[in-house]
């Protein structure tokens, strides 16, 4: 579900977040750090439950084909924007 808000973020930030990942537009970049963000914290946790496997055996579970980059580039996109209305 997508909302419009209203949000402070500081605009140095935004841009560099824009550039570093080349996405064009401020509403790509947010969704895109927080989904990172999203990312991170659920490997974090998945990290501390050690998931019962050893070290060698939690690299033997990572494709070698695995490439971020391009799983981002398959993702659904998400619309954001005004709903159309009945005229």
């Amino acid at each position: 579900m997508a909302m419009k808000m209203t949000l402070h973020i500081d605009e140095d930030l935004l841009k560099r977040v824009m550039a570093a990942t080349g996405v064009t537009s401020k509403t790509k970049a947010i969704d895109l750090a927080l989904r990172e963000i999203d990312r991170r914290a659920t490997l974090s946790r998945l990290a501390a439950e050690g998931l019962g496997m050893t070290a060698d055996e939690l690299k033997e579970t990572v494709d070698p084909a695995y490439d971020l980059a391009e799983m981002r580039r398959r993702e659904t996109p998400v619309t954001y924007g005004r709903k159309s209305r009945a005229r």
